[in-house]
């Protein structure tokens, strides 16, 4: 395209911004219109695309970063000839709209990821670029594609860039291009407020390939994508000095254009400077011929790619079939083997024997963990670390950045063709709580291996003894936490983990030996109904109370059950792995495990108590910890902190008769 036709559909951005965020009376025109220049040469000389089909494989991904700028992203997609209609984007921020505020994966097509907490849009394209680069490694030329991230001075301040980008110039990404929008502007004012880092020198540290361009000049921008694209040994940074707000005469430059609507009359002066005709949302016909160009254009890139595949899948049947089953994204086939009685495991332990056969079975599992691999027991044998030796490699070293894995991961299972898990401490889960959430928002498909799971870690101490972490992360939605029991449990929490697809799953495990269950008739079938969250392990006939535990602390009252029954006591024991599977079933079932007639129940976990009055009731009483730990041998810790068969044989006999 000629600058001229360039600057057209620029500017047509910019008026289509200016007047959604007006017509909404929210928003932020500021971006859209500072980086309409880089994003009008970008869809139109540079990204891989079929508007008719948004989840074409082997598209470019493109990521805004600053999600707070979607009007941009909107524009592009209806300019571009996605399904976003001009309809869609005078809805902007309205009830049910294709056009939220922020960017979301389940609203928009062609919206690749949510973003709008600053930073994790770059971690999630870090991980689409190592997906492509793994999938890249397996299947050759047929997985072939960039990923492009837009972000500004607020992605880069927060510290998931720092891990992200740190990862991903260690890991030479090559297909990875950033585009900076430096416009030495944030909210508060001028970025010499709180921001004076060389940015040039922070990503060539890095390892990233750098450039610094005009944001406004067609030629320097185009030039500079194409020289990224060439540089496939590296990351690249394409830093683009951009005015704020560009276009408006009073306000471009300003924070004044961040976050507001320009107002009617600045829009007025705005469309006068940049030759828009006054109208709103102005499309020129020239412009609103791109849909069909880029469709036309898209379509025959696509059925290029089909017929190559077939040629593929022709010469390489077998990997030709696992292929297809990625592009389809076909269930998963698996069957791990449960654990004998009498065995006593570590539920992390279990969870790493467990892993061996899965990684063996699912040809899409990639592995990982922060720096706590041989405590996570994550890698299983049949693994081969990834490094920019080994492509194919299906474990990750993520180092010390628990939050950028957890960014990073997302991406990748936004890209597709892997299932990522990842393990750390469960107390660090702290660190990586806001792309958990991105993940349960988005309704991802990604493990978390959480190990060392309450005081049972020991002598490590508060600072690594987690308390509240079960509470906090119960509470979030379209998330299923799994705190198994014992080994077979932890088959159970696997085997969900991998069937769901509907948000992520947290593996809760343990640091020390827990018993292998035997229940008595039919064997593993309380495997089956572990499966529902929440079931009966094992009772006497005529219970009138009810004891319900998580993980470690089932041992716990099965043995304070030994202690009533020898005082005549009669009791029902209720393994609770998953609070969250457990809410979901019919109400008769839940009734059949707590009886509205037994009114005596007590709730046990090394943990804060906040989640189970749910299930105790108004009479019940919890046996948990609503303190911090304390560092001594795990043993010590159970008992000093009254998490003990005794405590909760108090807690049933202070039930009045």
């Amino acid at each position: 395209m000629t600058n001229n036709e360039l600057k057209q559909i620029a500017n047509t951005i910019r008026g289509l911004a200016m007047d959604g965020v007006q017509k909404a009376n929210s928003g932020h025109p500021g971006l859209p219109m500072g980086m309409a220049d880089v994003a009008a040469v970008l869809y139109s000389e540079h990204l891989k695309f079929n508007p008719k089909n948004p989840k074409w494989f082997d598209r470019d991904r493109f990521v805004l970063s600053g999600g707070h700028g979607s009007m941009l992203l909107y524009s592009l997609l209806h300019l571009y000839g996605y399904d976003v209609s001009m309809d869609d984007l005078k809805n902007f921020r309205q009830w049910h709209s294709k056009t939220p505020g922020h960017p979301e994966l389940q609203d928009t097509p062609g919206v690749e990821t949510t973003t709008g907490p600053l930073g994790q849009g770059i971690a999630n394209a870090v991980g689409m670029a190592l997906a492509e680069s793994m999938l890249h490694a397996k299947y050759g030329e047929i997985v072939n594609h960039h990923t492009y991230v837009m972000c500004g001075d607020g992605d880069l301040q927060e510290g998931i860039s720092h891990e992200a980008c740190s990862f991903a110039g260690h890991n030479k990404l090559g297909k990875l291009i950033m585009f900076y929008d430096s416009n030495d502007i944030t909210i508060d004012g001028d970025t010499h407020l709180s921001y004076s880092e060389d940015t040039r020198k922070r990503f060539k540290a890095y390892g990233w390939h750098v450039q610094e361009v005009d944001g406004h000049d067609y030629d320097q921008i185009n030039e500079a994508i194409e020289i990224a694209k060439q540089k496939t040994k590296k990351p690249s940074i394409i830093i683009c000095k951009t005015v704020i707000g560009f276009g408006s005469p009073n306000k471009q430059g300003k924070e004044e254009a961040h976050g507001a609507p320009l107002g009617q009359a600045e829009i007025v002066l705005a469309k006068q400077f940049l030759r828009i005709p006054p109208e709103d949302f102005y499309v020129p016909e020239d412009v609103v011929n791109l849909k069909i160009i880029y469709a036309n254009i898209g379509e025959e890139l696509e059925n290029t790619w089909n017929e190559e595949v077939k040629i593929y899948h022709a010469k390489h049947p077998e990997q030709g079939d696992k292929l297809l089953k990625i592009i389809n994204n076909s269930p998963l086939v698996f069957e791990p083997k449960y654990f004998d009685f009498g065995t006593k495991y570590a539920t992390r332990n279990a969870s790493g024997k467990i892993l061996e056969q899965l990684v063996a079975q699912i040809d899409t599992l990639v592995g990982g963990s922060a720096d706590l691999t041989p405590s996570n027991k994550t890698y299983a044998k049949p693994q081969t670390s990834y490094s920019p030796d080994n492509r194919a490699g299906n474990y990750v070293h993520y180092g010390v950045r628990e939050f950028g894995m957890g960014g990073i991961m997302n991406g990748m299972a936004l890209h597709g063709g892997i299932l990522p898990y990842g393990g750390t401490f469960f107390v660090f889960s702290d660190y990586m709580r806001s792309s958990v959430r991105m993940a349960a928002l988005m309704g991802l498909r990604v493990v978390y291996v959480w190990t060392h799971d309450s005081i049972g870690l020991g002598e490590d101490g508060p600072t690594h003894q987690p308390i509240e972490h079960l509470s906090s992360l119960r509470a979030i939605p379209n998330m299923v936490n799994f705190r198994p029991m014992d080994a077979n449990e932890t088959v159970v929490g696997w085997q969900i983990a991998l069937e769901r697809t509907g948000g992520p799953t947290s593996l809760i495990l343990t640091r020390q030996d827990l018993p292998t269950v035997e229940r008595g008739e039919g064997k593993y079938a309380y495997c089956t109904e572990a499966r529902k969250g929440g079931y009966v392990l094992t009772e006497d006939a005529d219970f009138d109370c009810i004891i319900v535990a998580s993980g470690s602390e089932v041992e716990i009252a099965l043995n304070a059950k030994k202690l009533l029954n020898n005082k005549g006591k009669k009791v029902r024991i209720v393994s609770m792995p998953s609070t969250e599977l457990f809410d979901t079933q019919p109400c008769d079932y839940k009734k059949s495990v707590f009886p509205c007639a037994v009114e005596n129940v007590v709730a046990v976990e090394a943990a804060a108590s906040l989640s189970w009055y749910k299930y105790t009731g108004r009479k019940g009483k919890v046996v948990g910890i609503d303190r911090f730990g304390a560092s001594a041998p795990f043993e010590i810790l159970y008992d000093k902190l009254g998490i003990t068969p005794e405590k909760v044989v108090e807690a049933v006999e202070s039930f009045k008769a």
